[in-house]
């Protein structure tokens, strides 16, 4: 039997464990080199590799086979006594038939070891490499030359996969690198082009190379001041160049822009390399060092330079290859990575800006919110949320959810929400925005569905309107820590046309929450929609026991909660919950009056103004008040018809609505000298804190707020 044994180094220098004692056989192909046997154990010892001292063909070459080959050098003499078995060390099937004949010199024999190809450099030329027959093991880490065909097929196949199993750039990057060091270099610097085209793009500006990426085996004797020793595993190099700027028709833009991998002392890589890492810095000699560039689907985009110490032997041609197929696999698998990036990053912003940015800050309620993605692979779905300021200091809650979770899905639900936010501008009924909406969705696409549950809020009446379109109803959750589920009516999902959708009235008590969520937080491969609301509704209610009967658990910590009842593999859907706390307005915080159109009305409504502010001891708010109010009510009075509104709320401002008939929402602009008027809304927006106008279904609120004193 061949005493010979193929293993292999670990992909890294993390990886070797120092010490081993004993061989041991391979597991992994990846990375295959010829490491040194073991000491032949008895009765083999004419089938031990020698260690070659010349080219092939040499009087010294010429001994070592005739050594193991148990013959003469000179010719084919008598074989080496056998014990009966066919030639010395072989069993007797090896000499059974003309076809196990002694081999020729012509026709090797395949059982024996295979000669040394004479490119190989000689073995007991390195200092490194021991005495097969002393029985002594290369020192740790240290990498042995691949000396066979195969062994560089099987290290290039192993390469291959491991820089394929990566997907972002830092994995691929890394995996070249791992993949390398120490089995095919002993260090590895990965230049790429900053910034890194993407697709089909053209960059503009010169061509810069940034150093990305190096590795090294651990350094472990003095290499006499070579590069190698200087390299460090992160790409703070110290003397070694970062950036290196691509001259137009230099040296190392001609190596690039011939694609192949060169030895470091071929003519152009000479003059390329000085550019590419420094004038200060040199390589080892020799053929120690490969350039070579990467280049992807459609243009150079980096460089990868392989090194060798001093005292290792040196690269073959065959290992230009191995630096070929390194380079292309890496170039390309840089070059998907990049285009995987910017389809996410594409994919983020479009999430992001489908959902709110932030969340209003409404009178009378607080809001908190959450959206999980589908999976890391897939972060855009139709699941969305939102909160939408009404007049009257209401506040529409909507959440729907899309079927499926792609872009396309995610597209669809950009449009829905916007239709949804111009109808609440509209404040049209929910149960008449859920068939608009319908309507939309219809006009989208034969097959656009969705879910969507919109619930209007209104602090003042401490009521809440609902209107489902086949959604999950929603959870309330009460001041005393009981959780309900509430009775919606559930109406057919959006896009299927020809339904009606109802809208019920319900209290929405101060302290209570409201929790709108979509399916996805609730229904699984593991539990049916129904399971997943009362196990919702049980947490909510373990969560509330936590803060006592007298306090409502934080927003912000409820939400967190609520997610965290989803268990590991137990999420399949991306998932929006919206979280709101009804504080409402108290009926003493709230003056509400009807005023005829007449004349004497901006006086009655000055005089309105300043009771109320005296009831709630603001009276130093009284002269802004009553000139804001006054203007208002003037233009109000001048195109209505009907009787118009008067409304003052106190909360943390002073808010002021004055409702009328007119559909026209007034315009701010700028009065002449001579104009008589027109400078009313030019006053509220000097005063005013905010101010705005909103069209109802018949007429519209102009509305405007100032700053409360502090009590101090």
């Amino acid at each position: 039997m061949d005493s010979t044994r193929v293993t292999e180094h670990p992909n890294s220098h993390e990886g070797h464990q120092p010490g081993a004692a004993g061989p041991t056989a391979p597991a992994d192909p990846r990375g295959a080199l010829l490491r040194t046997p073991e000491p032949p154990g008895p009765g083999c010892g004419s089938n031990a590799l020698p260690v070659q001292s010349g080219p092939l063909g040499s009087p010294a070459s010429a001994e070592a086979r005739s050594a193991a080959t148990g013959t003469p050098a000179g010719g084919h003499g008598t074989p080496a006594p056998s014990d009966g078995h066919g030639p010395a060390g072989t069993p007797a099937s090896a000499s059974a038939g003309p076809e196990h004949a002694q081999p020729s010199a012509a026709e090797p024999d395949p059982h024996r070891p295979r000669p040394v190809p004479g490119s190989i450099p000689a073995q007991s030329e390195a200092p490194t490499v021991p005495d097969r027959r002393k029985g002594q093991s290369p020192a740790p880490g240290t990498p042995m030359p691949m000396r066979r065909d195969g062994d560089r097929l099987r290290f290039v196949g192993a390469a291959t996969r491991r820089i394929a199993r990566g997907i972002d750039l830092d994995e691929i990057v890394m995996g070249l690198c791992r993949a390398t060091v120490p089995t095919y270099s002993d260090a590895i610097l990965v230049y790429l082009r900053d910034p890194l085209p993407v697709g089909d793009e053209r960059p503009t500006g010169p061509v810069v190379l940034r150093l990305r990426r190096t590795d090294r085996i651990p350094e472990d004797r003095d290499t006499e001041g070579f590069l190698l020793p200087a390299l460090q595993s992160e790409p703070d190099l110290g003397a070694t160049s970062e950036l290196c700027e691509v001259r137009p028709g230099g040296a190392l833009a001609e190596v690039l822009r011939g694609v192949r991998p060169v030895f470091a002392d071929a003519p152009a890589a000479r003059a390329a390399l000085p550019e590419l890492i420094g004038e200060e810095l040199t390589v080892p000699g020799g053929q120690r060092a490969i350039l070579a560039p990467l280049r992807g689907r459609r243009r150079v985009i980096g460089a990868a330079l392989f090194l060798r110490r001093p005292d290792r032997p040196a690269f073959e041609a065959d290992d230009l290859l191995v630096a070929a197929q390194l380079a292309t696999h890496s170039a390309l698998g840089i070059d998907k990575a990049v285009l995987y990036g910017r389809e996410a990053y594409i994919a983020d912003e479009l999430q992001r800006t489908m959902l709110p940015e932030t969340l209003p800050r409404p009178t009378g309620v607080r809001l908190a919110s959450r959206y999980l993605p589908a999976a890391e692979t897939a972060r855009v779905g139709g699941d969305w949320y939102d909160a939408i300021p009404l007049p009257g200091s209401r506040v529409a809650l909507v959440v729907g959810d899309v079927m499926g979770h792609s872009m396309t899905s995610a597209a669809i639900m950009g449009q829905l929400r916007t239709t949804a936010q111009t109808l609440a501008g509209l404040d049209l009924p929910p149960q008449e925005v859920l068939h608009h909406l319908d309507e939309q969705a219809q006009r989208l696409g034969t097959d656009r569905m969705a879910t969507c549950l919109y619930a209007v809020y209104d602090p003042v009446a401490h009521r809440i309107t609902i209107a489902n379109a086949g959604h999950p109803p929603p959870v309330l959750l009460h001041l005393g820590g009981r959780a309900e589920v509430l009775r919606v009516p559930p109406g057919a999902p959006i896009g299927v046309g020809g339904v009606d959708f109802e809208a019920v009235e319900l209290d929405a008590p101060a302290g209570a929450t409201l929790l709108l969520y979509t399916d996805g937080l609730v229904e699984s491969r593991l539990r049916d929609v129904w399971t997943g609301i009362e196990q919702l509704r049980e947490r909510l209610a373990a969560t509330a026991q936590l803060t006592g009967a007298d306090h409502s658990p934080p927003l912000e910590a409820l939400c967190d909660e609520v997610l965290d009842m989803l268990g590991p593999g137990d999420r399949d859907d991306d998932i929006a919950l919206l979280a709101a706390r009804f504080d409402g307005i108290a009926p003493s915080d709230v003056a509400y009056w009807h005023l005829d159109p007449e004349e004497t009305a901006p006086g009655r409504a000055r005089r309105l103004a300043r009771r109320a502010l005296s009831r709630w001891d603001m009276e130093e708010m009284s002269d802004s008040v009553e000139l804001l109010v006054s203007e208002v009510v003037t233009n109000a009075v001048r195109y209505a018809s009907r009787p118009i509104s008067l409304r003052l709320l106190r909360t943390d401002v002073l808010r002021c609505e004055v409702g009328d008939d007119v559909p026209q929402l007034p315009r701010l602009r700028q009065a002449r000298a001579t104009d008589e008027g027109g400078r009313g809304l030019y006053l509220v927006n000097k005063l005013a804190k905010r101010w705005g106008a909103t069209r109802l279904s018949a007429g519209k609120v102009v509305w405007f707020e100032l700053g409360v004193p502090s009590a101090s």
